[in-house]
Order: structure tokens, then C-alpha cells, then sequence
């Protein structure tokens, strides 16, 4: 398939992005409580970014957050897939707990919904006076629903509401809070409209919009989720013939092309490096637009992903090393399908280049932006990490992490010090417990349950009593 030239009016791709230094002007007002970003990429891998690891590109931006803020190694996703880890970041809560275990679809456009009423990080920094925003992928509610980003405290939204549409990049129409806007340029099946590229278009405008006040930005972009596809620009051209490539045959006409099926590519490792380097030009970007505007200085930044590599439309991680040293990949309960990468970033406060290893979960920043913005949030699963971010205070470990999925027969896993148990096949009456040493064995290769039964029992005993049935996902159906 051959993509084609997308110009765009206010985001320039084709050269590099210059070096800027703070120094714009800033918001005259007494607020000084900082902004907050929240960058979420979709299904990027822990070994995908070159602060981490990754040698066959480079992702000088975001490992410039890393140089100038600090590097977590030990960070979990919600968990192994995008609606529920979303949910988990959102709400504060770890997946035997929140009200979105899975990815439930419904038709004909959008997921399961986020109750009305749910305490999010959007009502959080609603409450304290701060502007919301979200640009990216939704997933949480269908359009109209009581899960949809304006009913769930967000100002301004602009991207997909459903996370299956939002497999394709140049997509019929895309929504601004509750309007749906056509994008009639990507009509029969034209490479008009670059989705991603227009969402970064409103997300740096609602930076310009709201210098003079207090923000929350979210940003869930939909990059390298497959389906792999990106503009005829030189990113791509500089990746063009560096790698063995296996053509993937996709879906290029019928009922699923452009509403959830992955396009044909004629050259996957290309396209996907070339996915993770636009993501890491839209973060130079947006730490470019807070320079220029003289907010850098006063804004958190948070960068991570929302759970391992996938293995759809012709994307190779072992190829790319994208998991690291980890096993298993997307909907694993294994370190490869739940740990990775988070860099915050905040001037001033943070020591740069620094690292840490603290345990650390999705359901912890909601009680870390409360305790940055001064407000009150006592509820949920989480442990404020800013004591690890800045170095002051005690910072309280967990006592153990807990995740479960309701797919692929159902999975749980528990995590306490450097144990780990998993249980497999849960809806399965020959369903089966694994257990791992992670400081010996962080591979998880090593399944070492026969000779330590008692400490299997004890995180087994965890396991139940962080499992809360709800009947909309039953974890274990009808055994």
C-alpha cells in the first residue's frame, strides 16, 4: 500500500525540531501550581524508546524528558490491554476493582462505559480549578454515553471515541467533545487527513489556549498501535530499506476496512520505527510549545504507555527487542505484557538524569496529581510517588500489585517484593499457578511454584481477596 504526502497546516514533520530555551512569557496570574501532561502512547513496548534500550532507532526527544527528569524501571501499566489499563490510570483503581475490566464493545461506534459519577483524574483537577483536555484515543464510553469525555469531566476532547476505529489512521470523521466532524478528505479510501497529525494540531492549540490558566492535558496517542501506517515524509524515507521486511496482507476494501481492520503494508519495520519517531516528534513539540511559551518551567511531564508490544498488522518486537530483557507481549500477564517505560519530567524539581526502581503501578497517579496540585484524594489503590519524583519526604512502598484480565480464558497476577504469581486459564477447571523469582529471574523463565508452595499460597491468598466480582465482568464465569 502506498501512503501519500499529507501537508498539514501548523505541524511541520519533515524538518527537525530546533532546540529551545525557556523563555517565553508566562501566565501573569497567582496560580503557581503547575501543569500537568500526561502522555499515554498505544501498545509502545518497554525496549521501545533508545533511554531504554532500543538500538535499531532513536527517540532523542523523549529521551531528552529523560535526561532532564527521571526514568522508572519498575512502572506497570493498569494492565495488558488498552481499555481497562486507561480505566485503572484514570480512576485510581487496579483491575479487580475498577468498573472497566476489558475491551467491550459496543456498536455501533465506542466501549464500555465509564459510570456516570466516576472519580477521575479529570474531576480531580476539575474540583482544584484547572482546565481539562484529552486528545487521542477515548474508550472509555461510547459517543452520548454517560462514559463519554464530556460527561466524564473533560472541557475539550478531539480524537477517536472508539478505540476500534481508532486502528486506522485515516479515519471517515473523528469528534470534538460531543460533535462529530467528517473528514471527507479520507473519503474512498484517500490518504487525505492524517489522523494523529491533526489530534497534535488541537493538543498544541489547547496549550495556547489555556497559558494563562492552570491544565490538565491528556494525551492518549494512538502511536505505534497497529494498524502500522504513516505519511510519505522523510521520516519514513529514513527508515526505508534498513530493515528485512515480510509484506502483511491486510484489509484494503470490504465492511472492516477503515473501521477496525489493519491496511496491507509492504514494509512493517520501517512503517513501526517510523510510527515511535513521530511519536517522539510530537513530544518535542509539545515541550517546545511550553518553552515558547514560558510554561516549561512550571509543568510536570509525564510520558509512558498504556501496556507491552502488540503483534498485529505485521509488527515484529522481537525483531525490535521491544519487550527488553521481559517475556510476553499485549494481553500477557507476564513483565513484557504490563511493565513499561515512565519518564516524569519537571523543571526544577526532579533531579535530571536521575533513575528509580520503586514498584510502582497506574493506580498511583491520581494520588501523586493530588498531592502535586494540593488537593484531597484519600480513596482509591494507589500511593502518591512524589516523594520518589522529588526526593523529599518518605516514599511508601506497596505491599503487593494485583492485575487480572477476562480475556484469552482469564489471567491474574500478583506481585509482592520480588515475587510474582501467575494464574492462567482461570475460567478453566485445569487452570494453572506459575511462580517467579524477578530479582533472580526477571525473564520469568524459571517457573519455581514446586519448591516454594508456601509463598504461591500466600500470593494466592492475595489474589482472591483483591478480586471484587462485578457482575457486568465476571472473572470467572460460571465455574
Amino acid at each position: 500500500m502506498q501512503n501519500k504526502i499529507l501537508t498539514l497546516a501548523g505541524i511541520t514533520l519533515l524538518t527537525p525540531l530546533a532546540c529551545t530555551q525557556p523563555g517565553g512569557k508566562a501566565r501573569n496570574v497567582s496560580d503557581s501550581r503547575p501543569n500537568v501532561i500526561f502522555i499515554i502512547a498505544d501498545d509502545l513496548g518497554y525496549g521501545d524508546l533508545s533511554c531504554y534500550g532500543q538500538e535499531k532507532f532513536l527517540t532523542p526527544n523523549i529521551d531528552q524528558l529523560a535526561l532532564n527528569g527521571k526514568r522508572f524501571t519498575q512502572c506497570y501499566a493498569g494492565a495488558t490491554v488498552s481499555a481497562p489499563s486507561r480505566c485503572n490510570l484514570l480512576t485510581g483503581l487496579h483491575s479487580g476493582h475498577a468498573p472497566i475490566r476489558g475491551n467491550r464493545e459496543i456498536q455501533p461506534e465506542g466501549q464500555q462505559p465509564l459510570p456516570a459519577g466516576t472519580r477521575t483524574l479529570f474531576s480531580l483537577f476539575k474540583d482544584a480549578g484547572y482546565t481539562t483536555g484529552a486528545f487521542g484515543k477515548w474508550g472509555l464510553g461510547a459517543p452520548g454515553s454517560e462514559g463519554a469525555p464530556e460527561n466524564q469531566g473533560v472541557d475539550v476532547f478531539f480524537g477517536y471515541n472508539c478505540q476500534r476505529l481508532a486502528h486506522n489512521y485515516y479515519p471517515a470523521w473523528l469528534w470534538f467533545n460531543s460533535q462529530r466532524v467528517e473528514l471527507p478528505e479520507n473519503d474512498n479510501g484517500a490518504f487525505g487527513v492524517y489522523a494523529q497529525d491533526l489530534i497534535q494540531e488541537h493538543t498544541l492549540r489547547f496549550i495556547d489556549d489555556n497559558k494563562d490558566k492552570p491544565f490538565f492535558l491528556y494525551v492518549p496517542c494512538i502511536l505505534p498501535h497497529a494498524e502500522l501506517l504513516v505519511p510519505e515524509d522523510s521520516i519514513i524515507l529514513k527508515f526505508r530499506g534498513l530493515f528485512p521486511e515480510t509484506p502483511f496482507e491486510g484489509v484494503d476494501e470490504g465492511d472492516s476496512f477503515r473501521t477496525g481492520g489493519y491496511c496491507s503494508q509492504a514494509e512493517p519495520k520501517a512503517t513501526f520505527a517510523a510510527m515511535i519517531c513521530r511519536l517522539d516528534v510530537y513530544v518535542g513539540q509539545i515541550v517546545d510549545k511550553l518553552k515558547e511559551l514560558g510554561l516549561y518551567e512550571n509543568t510536570i511531564i509525564f510520558f509512558t504507555s498504556d501496556n507491552g508490544p502488540h503483534l498485529e498488522g505485521g509488527a515484529d518486537p522481537d525483531f525490535f527487542n521491544s519487550n527488553g530483557i521481559f517475556r510476553g507481549y499485549k494481553r500477557d500477564l507476564y513483565e513484557g505484557g504490563i511493565r513499561v517505560p515512565m519518564i516524569v519530567s519537571w523543571f526544577d524539581r526532579i533531579t535530571p538524569g536521575t533513575e528509580s526502581d520503586l514498584v510502582c503501578a497506574f493506580w498511583d497517579i491520581m494520588p501523586t496529581c493530588s498531592e502535586i496540585i494540593g488537593a484531597n484524594q484519600t480513596s482509591g489503590d494507589g500511593l502518591s510517588i512524589l516523594p520518589a519524583l522529588t526526593g523529599k519526604g518518605v516514599q511508601q512502598q506497596h505491599p503487593h500489585l494485583y492485575f487480572e484480565f477476562l480475556e484469552q480464558g482469564g489471567k491474574q497476577a500478583v506481585r509482592k517484593g520480588n515475587w510474582k504469581l501467575i494464574h492462567l486459564n482461570v475460567q478453566s477447571p485445569e487452570s494453572k499457578f506459575e511462580l517467579y523469582n524477578l530479582a533472580a529471574d526477571p525473564a520469568e523463565v524459571h517457573d519455581v511454584i514446586e519448591q516454594y508452595p508456601s509463598i504461591a499460597e500466600e500470593l494466592r491468598s492475595i489474589m482472591e481477596n483483591e478480586h471484587v466480582d462485578d457482575e457486568r465482568w465476571p472473572l470467572f464465569g460460571n465455574r
